[in-house]
């Protein structure tokens, strides 16, 4: 069974580049994978299930395709895309999954997560975490309309990115202490996440944490087969 993984491919209408690199990279690994896991920020923005855009419809019927008899997949949230709900999965056939989420292959504990919960250097988004991720944010969210939202929406990733641009890249990057105790506390043999944009293998005592890349001049994936682990990229073109 060959599994693979991908994560921050922040897909939108602006990008379509990155959506055309999408759709041929799963035509391809329809056939390749037995089970395929994104671990969130598939889009750059989801601002609910109920969002039908002609963009969001191209990649739910997409993704649709893709699981009629093709591989299991599942979904972490990210921190751009944490709305995704039922509905969503329902229509795409995929299968949300908790953040972090433990299991088996061939005999390895396999810890799966968006990753960016390690970020805790980063004060500011951390709260901002914990307040959008509460049900009460995203109830009163939702109860507006679609154009409302997206305004919201627009803003918010502008305001991101300001901040983003002001802070240092240790800020944004995992809390070296933060891993240590994560993987001290699941003990898994590989922990599996993006979210930092900066794809590595590293190892944490006897864990490998492997950092998925983010989708731009490359498109990143980690597969496993038979206990062997490859983080893989391929060039994407752009126009």
């Amino acid at each position: 069974m060959k599994h693979c993984f991908i994560s921050d491919l922040h897909l939108s209408e602006k990008t379509p580049e990155l959506t055309q690199a999408f759709l041929k990279f799963l035509n391809e690994s329809k056939e390749a994978c037995t089970h395929f896991y994104i671990l969130g920020d598939l889009f750059e923005t989801w601002i609910g299930d109920d969002d039908n855009s002609p963009f969001n419809t191209k990649i739910k019927e997409a993704l649709s395709a893709f699981t009629a008899n093709g591989p299991e997949t599942f979904f972490i949230h990210g921190n751009r895309d944490f709305l995704i709900g039922d509905l969503f999965a329902k229509d795409t056939g995929i299968k949300i999954l908790p953040d972090p989420f433990s299991f088996m292959i061939d005999g390895q504990k396999i810890v799966l997560s968006h990753g960016d919960f390690l970020c805790t250097d980063d004060v500011d988004y951390i709260s901002f975490r914990s307040q959008v991720r509460g049900k009460d944010w995203q109830t009163a969210f939702l109860s507006k309309s679609l154009d409302e939202r997206l305004q919201i929406a627009a803003s918010l990733r502008s305001d991101s990115k300001a901040a983003t641009a002001e802070k240092s890249n240790e800020i944004t990057d995992v809390n070296n202490e933060e891993v240590i105790n994560f993987v001290s506390k699941h003990k898994p043999d590989l922990f599996i996440h993006g979210h930092t944009h900066r794809p590595n293998i590293h190892d944490v005592g006897s864990s490998k944490r492997i950092v998925l890349g983010d989708w731009g001049n490359y498109g990143w994936f980690l597969t496993f087969d038979n206990q062997e682990f490859n983080l893989e990229k391929f060039s994407i073109a752009w126009l």
